[in-house]
């Protein structure tokens, strides 16, 4: 079901040939949606298996009128699969490319698949920052504060480096 279009706020993340496969994944999401904004790329720690290769994220600002449902089902997991992506039982696991609906202006969802926005924005840095580069007035519906400010608590963390040397386009 389609609706009228929207703001979307995507986030990507990468730990297997991650140079390769975000730049790929943003090409690809460009071509089929049309980024409008897009974040540097950063480089993060891993979250819940601290053993793993870093991250490379992103995030990016698109409007559309597909349904998260469609948006998620429909080209994003094809997109995923077709850039490698294996999903297995472990949600820490790495990975070619993760992409995830982290909000959709005017939306709130909860639900067992999809929950917007993403709940971890306020708590992981590798979320919150890019999100804030590419939505800064974006006002979190639940928080009532906006992604900059959220971001603004994370900017010197420890563990996420701007990479300047990874570029799109």
């Amino acid at each position: 079901m389609n609706t009228s279009p929207r703001a979307i706020l995507l986030t990507l993340g990468s730990n297997i040939d991650p140079e390769r496969n975000i730049v790929a994944a943003l090409e690809a999401l460009d071509e089929l949606l049309g980024i409008e904004g897009a974040s540097p790329i950063y480089e993060a720690d891993p979250v819940g298996n601290p053993g793993m290769p870093r991250f490379l994220n992103a995030a990016v600002r698109i409007t559309s009128d597909l349904s998260p449902g469609e948006l998620k089902f429909e080209v994003i997991r094809p997109l995923e699969r077709r850039l490698g992506r294996v999903r297995t039982a472990d949600p820490n696991a790495p990975r070619t490319i993760d992409i995830d609906i982290a909000a959709v202006q005017g939306l709130v969802v909860d639900r067992d698949e999809l929950q917007l926005p993403d709940p971890e924005i306020p708590t992981r840095a590798h979320l919150a920052v890019p999100l804030a580069d590419v939505a800064p007035d974006f006002r979190h519906p639940d928080l009532g504060i906006t992604l900059g400010e959220i971001a603004a608590r994370f900017r010197d963390e420890p563990g996420l480096a701007r990479r300047d040397d990874v570029r799109w386009p």
